[in-house]
């Protein structure tokens, strides 16, 4: 449920919301339950390996300069997976994506949605942070792709939303800008789980104005989950 500030808010600015995610359809005769707890089982293990590889990866030099490695948070069989550029500092301190300033702000438009951290999946394209949080280099893109290509077959999200250029580029394998890339719905590679792009958390703390862009993003991502 939303606050009553976030509805207040919401209201004040005229944004139209919506209140409810779709259920799933479970089995729930014995045979049903048991086939999902040895199928739950086998993708765990998958899950537990995947997380480890990430923890002692040494494929690029970041895993010299790197705290702590950030594999991503959520809900394994999300409806919704978030994915955004790199680490920053509280990022490696902590292990967690988007746990800064940056972060509650991502917790309060998922709040707006009427969903919590805890109903999507949240990973970066990089697992280590770079230093002085630059940009990534295309070698460090290129080692750690891989891992999340593997969560996204993992998780099997009905919709992945890109946050901010860097994610967007980086998925779409395109240099185009942010702002050519909003508004369009776009398959993810070959799975053809449809993608959309919005901006980073980041961006719109120093850009608020444009909260209501990001907001019409999410809600265009809605639509097309109900459509479909």
């Amino acid at each position: 449920m939303r606050s009553a500030k976030t509805r207040n808010y919401l209201a004040a600015m005229d944004i139209q919301v919506w209140e409810s995610r779709m259920p799933r359809r479970v089995d729930s005769s014995p045979a049903g339950r048991a086939v999902d707890q040895a199928q739950r089982g086998n993708v765990n293990a998958v899950w537990d390996r995947l997380a480890e590889t990430v923890a002692s990866c040494t494929r690029c030099e970041l895993a010299q300069t790197r705290t702590r490695t950030v594999f991503g948070t959520g809900d394994r069989k999300a409806t919704w997976m978030f994915v955004g550029e790199a680490p920053g500092a509280e990022e490696d301190r902590r292990g967690l994506p988007f746990v800064g300033r940056a972060g509650r702000l991502l917790d309060a438009m998922l709040s707006a949605m009427g969903m919590q951290r805890e109903d999507v999946y949240i990973a970066n394209v990089l697992k280590c942070r770079p230093p002085n949080n630059r940009d990534p280099l295309g070698v460090e893109v290129g080692s750690c792709e891989p891992y999340l290509h593997q969560q996204v077959e993992l998780v099997e999200p009905r919709i992945i939303i890109a946050l901010g250029r860097f994610a967007a580029q980086s998925l779409l394998r395109t240099t185009q800008s942010i702002g050519k890339l909003r508004g369009q719905v776009f398959p993810y590679r070959e799975t053809g789980i449809p993608l959309l792009v919005t901006y980073h958390p980041a961006y719109l703390l120093r850009n608020p104005l444009d909260k209501r862009k990001a907001w019409e993003d999410l809600c265009r991502a809605k639509t097309l989950l109900e459509a479909s």
